[in-house]
């Protein structure tokens, strides 16, 4: 059976949560980079891509953006985020997110991959430490533009070289927690699952106006009938 259903996930906020592991891992990179101390949850990056988080980083403390200076800024976070990710608060995968993924990986319609703004190797430290990465043959990241919205076009392209066949706009669906995860969506012209697992609520997801919201994604039922496809016998 020929895959026409293509989903695309965020990580921070949708699939894990990792208790500011990329935050503590950005802070330390940064000291051990320039000699500089900064509290980085002032920096509003909720689904922002870590390429875009160096700039605002870089000229929140006064430093100069390079090209030089964000690729040893961005080398060093990633040395540091597998520390963190083990040694600092434990974090999870979220309620229903690994039934999700599990049954969805085994559905003869759906292809799932990623689009998230984690660096490659970022989301590649992150899911394997929380046991998902597996899921994932392929996906869109920070690596391939700073703006979220540039990064639908890249997913798409390699879920067809994957699959051999073009995913239709309305058989793709955006999994997100954030506002920026709606909009992608838009830009492509897919259906958008907002969950608001993250930063921001139900309400506040709404106003966006995605195809439709869920306070989680533990509704393994309702989540299947959203993206039209039935349990895999």
């Amino acid at each position: 059976m020929s895959k026409s259903t293509l989903l695309l996930w965020d990580i921070d906020g949708t699939i894990i949560v990792s208790q500011g592991a990329g935050v503590r891992a950005m802070e330390r990179a940064l000291t051990k980079c320039f000699g500089v101390s900064c509290d980085l949850s002032v920096i509003d990056w909720a689904g922002r891509t870590d390429s875009w988080i160096v700039t605002a980083v870089l000229r929140h403390v006064g430093l100069e953006y390079t090209p030089e200076n964000a690729r040893v800024y961005l080398e060093t976070y990633l040395e540091l985020l597998p520390m963190e990710l083990r040694n600092g608060p434990q974090g999870q995968v979220l309620p229903g997110v690994t039934t999700l993924l599990e049954l969805l990986h085994r559905h003869p319609d759906v292809a799932q991959g990623l689009l998230t703004g984690n660096l490659r190797r970022g989301a590649e430290h992150k899911l394997t430490h929380y046991g998902v990465w597996h899921y994932f043959a392929f996906g869109a990241f920070a690596d391939d533009s700073p703006h979220r919205n540039d990064l639908g076009p890249h997913a798409q392209r390699r879920a067809k070289e994957l699959h051999d066949r073009e995913f239709a706009p309305e058989r793709t669906f955006i999994i997100g927690d954030t506002p920026h995860d709606i909009a992608c969506g838009k830009v492509i012209g897919a259906h958008t699952i907002a969950v608001a697992t993250g930063q921001h609520s139900v309400a506040q997801l709404a106003a966006h106006q995605p195809t439709v919201v869920f306070p989680n994604l533990a509704d393994t039922a309702a989540f299947l009938r959203t993206i039209g496809v039935p349990a895999a016998e």
